[in-house]
Protein backbone atom coordinates (compact mmCIF):
# COMPACT_ATOMS: atom_id res chain seq x y z
CA UNK A 1 0.00 0.00 0.00
CA UNK A 2 2.77 2.63 0.44
CA UNK A 3 4.16 2.26 -2.66
CA UNK A 4 0.50 2.73 -3.99
CA UNK A 5 0.88 6.02 -2.09
CA UNK A 6 3.86 7.24 -3.72
CA UNK A 7 1.41 7.81 -6.88
CA UNK A 8 -0.47 11.18 -5.86
CA UNK A 9 1.65 13.78 -5.45
CA UNK A 10 1.54 16.82 -5.73
CA UNK A 11 -8.79 33.72 5.96
CA UNK A 12 -10.45 33.98 7.99
CA UNK A 13 -11.48 31.97 10.88
CA UNK A 14 -15.15 31.51 11.13
CA UNK A 15 -15.19 29.72 14.19
CA UNK A 16 -15.99 32.17 16.76
CA UNK A 17 -15.34 30.36 19.82
CA UNK A 18 -11.33 30.18 19.19
CA UNK A 19 -8.92 30.75 22.55
CA UNK A 20 -5.38 30.51 21.55
CA UNK A 21 -3.98 28.86 24.79
CA UNK A 22 -2.24 25.63 25.92
CA UNK A 23 -4.26 22.49 25.58
CA UNK A 24 -4.16 20.21 28.75
CA UNK A 25 -3.27 16.37 28.45
CA UNK A 26 -6.23 14.28 27.90
CA UNK A 27 -5.96 10.49 29.13
CA UNK A 28 -6.98 8.99 26.21
CA UNK A 29 -6.92 4.72 24.97
CA UNK A 30 -5.07 5.64 22.19
CA UNK A 31 -0.54 6.51 21.70
CA UNK A 32 0.31 8.25 18.63
CA UNK A 33 4.09 8.93 17.59
CA UNK A 34 4.09 12.44 16.32
CA UNK A 35 6.01 15.30 16.01
CA UNK A 36 5.36 16.86 19.11
CA UNK A 37 5.42 20.67 18.67
CA UNK A 38 3.16 20.92 15.48
CA UNK A 39 0.84 18.86 17.36
CA UNK A 40 1.13 20.87 20.17
CA UNK A 41 0.57 24.43 18.18
CA UNK A 42 -2.38 23.23 16.28
CA UNK A 43 -4.02 21.88 19.03
CA UNK A 44 -3.60 25.65 20.82
CA UNK A 45 -5.76 27.30 17.95
CA UNK A 46 -8.21 24.47 17.73
CA UNK A 47 -9.26 23.78 21.75
CA UNK A 48 -12.70 21.96 20.34
CA UNK A 49 -10.81 19.37 18.75
CA UNK A 50 -9.93 16.34 20.69
CA UNK A 51 -6.49 15.80 20.91
CA UNK A 52 -6.63 12.56 20.16
CA UNK A 53 -8.42 13.21 16.69
CA UNK A 54 -5.35 15.85 15.28
CA UNK A 55 -2.94 13.79 16.66
CA UNK A 56 -4.42 10.78 14.84
CA UNK A 57 -4.65 12.92 11.81
CA UNK A 58 -0.98 14.06 12.00
CA UNK A 59 0.44 10.68 12.31
CA UNK A 60 -1.20 9.31 9.48
CA UNK A 61 -0.15 12.43 7.38
CA UNK A 62 3.89 12.11 8.62
CA UNK A 63 3.53 8.36 7.52
CA UNK A 64 2.21 9.19 4.19
CA UNK A 65 5.37 11.55 3.61
CA UNK A 66 7.38 8.84 5.11
CA UNK A 67 6.12 6.62 2.70
CA UNK A 68 6.96 9.40 -0.63
CA UNK A 69 3.68 11.62 -0.82
CA UNK A 70 4.72 15.08 -1.43
CA UNK A 71 4.27 17.59 1.85
CA UNK A 72 1.37 19.69 2.09
CA UNK A 73 0.60 23.44 2.92
CA UNK A 74 -2.72 22.26 4.93
CA UNK A 75 -4.92 19.90 6.64
CA UNK A 76 -8.31 19.67 6.98
CA UNK A 77 -9.80 17.32 10.04
CA UNK A 78 -13.32 15.70 10.39
CA UNK A 79 -14.24 14.23 13.70
CA UNK A 80 -17.01 12.02 12.30
CA UNK A 81 -17.78 10.95 16.16
CA UNK A 82 -19.22 14.22 16.87
CA UNK A 83 -22.80 14.90 15.46
CA UNK A 84 -23.54 16.69 12.42
CA UNK A 85 -25.67 19.63 14.53
CA UNK A 86 -21.57 20.61 15.78
CA UNK A 87 -18.97 22.29 13.92
CA UNK A 88 -16.60 19.34 13.06
CA UNK A 89 -14.63 20.33 10.25
CA UNK A 90 -10.82 22.38 10.79
CA UNK A 91 -8.44 23.48 8.30
CA UNK A 92 -4.96 24.32 9.05
CA UNK A 93 -2.52 25.79 7.53
CA UNK A 94 0.35 24.00 8.57
CA UNK A 95 3.16 26.42 7.18
CA UNK A 96 2.03 29.06 9.70
CA UNK A 97 0.63 26.13 12.29
CA UNK A 98 -2.73 29.12 12.02
CA UNK A 99 -6.22 27.66 12.31
CA UNK A 100 -8.27 28.62 9.05
CA UNK A 101 -11.77 27.34 9.48
CA UNK A 102 -14.01 25.62 11.95
CA UNK A 103 -17.28 24.70 10.51
CA UNK A 104 -20.01 22.30 9.54
CA UNK A 105 -20.24 19.41 7.67
CA UNK A 106 -22.02 16.67 6.35
CA UNK A 107 -22.32 13.17 6.19
CA UNK A 108 -23.19 10.49 4.25
CA UNK A 109 -27.26 9.68 4.68
CA UNK A 110 -26.14 5.89 4.47
CA UNK A 111 -23.94 6.71 7.18
CA UNK A 112 -26.85 7.82 10.02
CA UNK A 113 -29.14 10.43 10.84
CA UNK A 114 -27.66 12.89 13.30
CA UNK A 115 -24.66 10.52 14.56
CA UNK A 116 -22.42 9.04 12.16
CA UNK A 117 -21.65 5.19 13.07
CA UNK A 118 -21.72 3.39 9.35
CA UNK A 119 -18.86 3.93 6.80
CA UNK A 120 -17.95 2.42 3.64
CA UNK A 121 -15.77 2.31 0.59
CA UNK A 122 -18.44 0.82 -1.30
CA UNK A 123 -20.04 2.79 -4.44
CA UNK A 124 -23.88 3.13 -4.16
CA UNK A 125 -24.10 2.73 -0.43
CA UNK A 126 -23.92 6.54 0.47
CA UNK A 127 -21.63 6.02 3.18
CA UNK A 128 -19.07 8.62 3.96
CA UNK A 129 -15.55 6.89 4.21
CA UNK A 130 -12.29 7.74 7.12
CA UNK A 131 -9.17 7.49 6.75
CA UNK A 132 -6.64 9.65 5.09
CA UNK A 133 -7.17 11.50 1.82
CA UNK A 134 -5.24 13.57 -0.59
CA UNK A 135 -6.86 16.68 -2.05
CA UNK A 136 -6.82 17.01 -5.84
CA UNK A 137 -8.49 19.66 -8.91
CA UNK A 138 -11.19 21.51 -8.22
CA UNK A 139 -13.56 21.82 -10.70
CA UNK A 140 -17.55 23.16 -11.38
CA UNK A 141 -20.03 20.52 -11.14
CA UNK A 142 -23.48 19.98 -10.45
CA UNK A 143 -23.09 20.82 -7.11
CA UNK A 144 -20.68 24.21 -8.45
CA UNK A 145 -17.43 24.75 -7.42
CA UNK A 146 -16.04 21.49 -6.00
CA UNK A 147 -12.76 19.33 -5.31
CA UNK A 148 -11.78 15.88 -6.10
CA UNK A 149 -10.30 14.03 -3.74
CA UNK A 150 -8.14 10.41 -3.47
CA UNK A 151 -8.59 8.08 -0.68
CA UNK A 152 -4.99 6.69 0.59
CA UNK A 153 -6.25 3.95 2.70
CA UNK A 154 -6.87 0.44 0.48
CA UNK A 155 -10.50 -0.58 1.29
CA UNK A 156 -11.41 1.83 3.39
CA UNK A 157 -11.32 5.37 1.30
CA UNK A 158 -9.06 4.62 -1.94
CA UNK A 159 -12.32 4.46 -4.34
CA UNK A 160 -13.13 8.03 -3.49
CA UNK A 161 -12.89 9.55 -6.92
CA UNK A 162 -14.82 6.29 -8.79
CA UNK A 163 -17.39 7.07 -5.99
CA UNK A 164 -17.68 10.66 -6.84
CA UNK A 165 -16.62 11.49 -3.08
CA UNK A 166 -15.74 15.41 -3.23
CA UNK A 167 -15.77 18.35 -0.92
CA UNK A 168 -18.77 20.61 -2.62
CA UNK A 169 -21.49 23.34 -1.14
CA UNK A 170 -24.94 22.30 -0.40
CA UNK A 171 -27.66 24.15 0.67
CA UNK A 172 -28.65 21.50 3.61
CA UNK A 173 -25.37 22.33 5.52
CA UNK A 174 -27.02 25.36 7.46
CA UNK A 175 -27.39 26.26 11.26
CA UNK A 176 -31.36 26.71 10.35
CA UNK A 177 -31.44 22.42 9.79
CA UNK A 178 -30.36 22.03 13.07
CA UNK A 179 -33.06 24.49 14.39
CA UNK A 180 -36.11 22.61 12.00
CA UNK A 181 -34.55 18.99 11.93
CA UNK A 182 -32.08 18.81 14.86
CA UNK A 183 -29.26 18.14 12.15
CA UNK A 184 -28.35 19.09 9.35
CA UNK A 185 -28.74 17.55 6.04
CA UNK A 186 -27.07 14.43 4.70
CA UNK A 187 -25.23 13.95 1.34
CA UNK A 188 -24.51 10.74 -0.54
CA UNK A 189 -21.29 10.53 1.06
CA UNK A 190 -19.32 13.70 0.31
CA UNK A 191 -17.98 15.86 3.14
CA UNK A 192 -20.44 19.11 1.99
CA UNK A 193 -19.88 22.30 3.22
CA UNK A 194 -21.82 25.45 3.88
CA UNK A 195 -22.30 27.50 0.85
CA UNK A 196 -20.56 30.47 1.92
CA UNK A 197 -17.65 28.79 3.09
CA UNK A 198 -17.52 26.29 0.29
CA UNK A 199 -15.05 28.46 -2.02
CA UNK A 200 -12.68 29.33 0.68
CA UNK A 201 -12.74 25.44 1.63
CA UNK A 202 -11.99 24.29 -1.99
CA UNK A 203 -9.32 27.08 -2.31
CA UNK A 204 -7.36 26.39 0.51
CA UNK A 205 -7.58 22.49 -0.01
CA UNK A 206 -7.02 22.02 -3.93
CA UNK A 207 -3.88 21.06 -5.34
CA UNK A 208 -2.34 18.06 -2.95
CA UNK A 209 -3.12 18.85 0.64
CA UNK A 210 -4.60 16.40 2.89
CA UNK A 211 -7.60 15.70 4.63
CA UNK A 212 -8.15 13.12 7.31
CA UNK A 213 -11.58 11.75 8.24
CA UNK A 214 -11.77 10.17 11.91
CA UNK A 215 -14.13 7.58 13.42
CA UNK A 216 -13.12 5.35 16.31
CA UNK A 217 -13.40 2.25 14.35
CA UNK A 218 -12.02 -0.71 15.33
CA UNK A 219 -11.28 -2.51 12.27
CA UNK A 220 -9.47 0.37 10.94
CA UNK A 221 -7.75 1.68 14.05
CA UNK A 222 -6.19 -2.30 13.86
CA UNK A 223 -5.37 -2.28 10.29
CA UNK A 224 -4.44 0.92 8.87
CA UNK A 225 -0.95 1.33 7.59
CA UNK A 226 -1.46 4.96 7.90
CA UNK A 227 -2.03 4.47 11.72
CA UNK A 228 -0.05 1.60 12.67
CA UNK A 229 2.80 2.99 10.50
CA UNK A 230 5.47 0.95 9.32
CA UNK A 231 7.63 4.21 8.87
CA UNK A 232 8.01 5.50 12.01
CA UNK A 233 11.08 5.24 13.46
CA UNK A 234 10.79 3.25 16.31
CA UNK A 235 7.66 1.54 14.89
CA UNK A 236 5.41 2.71 17.68
CA UNK A 237 1.35 1.51 16.67
CA UNK A 238 -1.04 3.05 17.50
CA UNK A 239 -3.34 1.08 20.31
CA UNK A 240 -6.93 0.57 21.16
CA UNK A 241 -8.21 -0.11 24.69
CA UNK A 242 -5.03 -0.62 25.66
Amino acid sequence: MLNALRRFGALSVFCCSLVAGPVAAIETSYSFTTEPSLVNRLAAQAPDLDPKVLRAAVSAMQCAVAGGVEPAQRLAVIDFSLPSSEQRLWIFDLARQQLLLQDLVAHGQGSGDNHAHTFSNIEGSHQSSIGLFRTQESYFGQHGYSLRMDGLEPGFNDLARQRAIVIHPADYVDPDWIQQHGRIGRSHGCPAVRPEVAGMVVDSLKGGQFMFSWYPDDHWLATSELINCPNRPDNQLMTAGR
